[in-house]
This record gives C-alpha cells, sequence and structure tokens, in this order.
C-alpha cells in the first residue's frame, strides 16, 4: 500500500486509524445510548444524552431525539471534524505526501451534499441553547431536593459540561462572530468597543488553539457522563459517593 500511494515509510497510517477506531466506539455508543428509552436519569442526574427540558406527551421514540440532532449536526460540520472524517473515512488524503485514492470531478464543498457543510454557522447557534441546557441540568442536580448535592457524578457531569463549553467556545465560526471578520480592531470609531471586542475575540482563539483537542474530550466525556448514570440506574453500582450539605 506504501509502494502504491506514497513513498513515506513512517506510519503514516496510524493516525487515520486511531481516529476511525476512536470515533467507532465514541459514536457507537452515543447511538446505542440514544435509542436507550430508560435508564438514563437516576437521583438528581439526567444523562447529557437526555438533556431535554420538555418530552411532548406524543413523542413515542426516545427522548434523546428531540435534541441529539443538535450536537450531531454541530460535530459533522465542524471545521475540525470534517478535516477528521475527510482524511480518516474517505482519504482526502489519508495523511499528507499520500496520494489520493480519487480525484477525478472534484468539486469540494460546492456541490451537494457537502454544500450542506455551510450549515454550520446556524448549528452554533443551536449548539449555545444546549450548552444553556447543560448548565441548568449541573446546577439543578446541585440543588437537589431543597439541599445542596455534590456527588462522583456532579463532578463528572461538570467535567463534561467544561469539555464541551470549551469546545463550542473554541469553534471557528464563533471566532469569526466575534471578530474574526474585522480586519482592523484599533480602526474603530469606538476605542471602548474596540478592546472588548479584541479581548473576546482573543479569549475565543485561546480556546480554538486547542479545538481539535476539546472536540475529542467532550465527544468522550458525554459517554462517559451518560455510562456513569446508566449503571446507577440500573444498579449495577450501587451508590453515588456524595455529600449533602
Amino acid at each position: 500500500m506504501d509502494s502504491i500511494m506514497t513513498n513515506r515509510n513512517d506510519f503514516w497510517w496510524l493516525s487515520p486509524l486511531i481516529i476511525v477506531i476512536a470515533g467507532i466506539i465514541a459514536g457507537g455508543y452515543l447511538t446505542w445510548a440514544a435509542f436507550q428509552g430508560e435508564f438514563f436519569e437516576w437521583g438528581p442526574y439526567l444523562s447529557p444524552v437526555y438533556s431535554s427540558p420538555y418530552v411532548p406527551s406524543w413523542w413515542k421514540l426516545s427522548p434523546a431525539f428531540l435534541l441529539l440532532w443538535i450536537p450531531a449536526g454541530f460535530r459533522i460540520t465542524c471545521y475540525y471534524g470534517r478535516k477528521t472524517y475527510y482524511r480518516a473515512v474517505f482519504a482526502d488524503p489519508l495523511a499528507c505526501g499520500v496520494e489520493e485514492p480519487y480525484r477525478k470531478k472534484y468539486k469540494g464543498e460546492s456541490k451537494f451534499p457537502f454544500i450542506l457543510q455551510n450549515i454550520h454557522r446556524y448549528f452554533l447557534y443551536f449548539a449555545l441553547i444546549l450548552l444553556v441546557l447543560h448548565w441548568t441540568e449541573l446546577i439543578l442536580s446541585v440543588f437537589y431536593n431543597g439541599s445542596l448535592y455534590f456527588g462522583m457524578g456532579t463532578l463528572i457531569i461538570l467535567l463534561d459540561t467544561l469539555a464541551l463549553s470549551f469546545y463550542v467556545f473554541g469553534c471557528h465560526s464563533l471566532r469569526h462572530i466575534v471578530g474574526g471578520k474585522t480586519r482592523c480592531f484599533s480602526c474603530d470609531g469606538c476605542p471602548k468597543k474596540a478592546k472588548i471586542s479584541h479581548g473576546i475575540w482573543k479569549k475565543v482563539s485561546l480556546f480554538n488553539t486547542f479545538h481539535n483537542r476539546w472536540f475529542w474530550i467532550s465527544l468522550f466525556s458525554v459517554g462517559v457522563a451518560d455510562l456513569y448514570i446508566r449503571l446507577l440506574a440500573m444498579g449495577i453500582l450501587g451508590s453515588d459517593p456524595h455529600i449533602i450539605l
């Protein structure tokens, strides 16, 4: 395979292979979890896969599908997400200096269905709403039955919510919205406004630097949070270590 596609003799295929395996594990578990209509809440905890504030009485499918299309669409159209599965799944290309298996009539993202990737900026708005719901569920889990409840699940959900926040805040589209489209901050007629805009842009840029890492961390952390709550609800984990104030 190396002799046909490239002259490289290093392990250039290892990164795409790891990405495919990681994607199958994380995506496979979350898809399975979404189809499970029970064991998604326990005590003060609600699985982040099922963070829906309202489930209509006529809804017959798993509650997860009311909101799961948001993170799914946001990640599929994510700029880093595209790079990941274009290379690892579509071999477009597999790695730098490696020949692509096909290039005939290449249209990039200018033709259907890949032109739909441009709706990523709109998925960002929904992702921000979903982020608010995640933080709301976390806060509600702390204020439980009139007391302050801090458990192992609280920590796991907090870490997942932070990971998701860092991933969303590093979004390329968000970086463009808060200042990426500005050619010159200092040229703004209002220095105070320019300073605030530049400050926000720098913070988003900081998150954006590690956007790829938070993509994977948040993808697995939501699965870990769901699994922990699911094991509690199923009675496999006897209890949730906690303190009540």
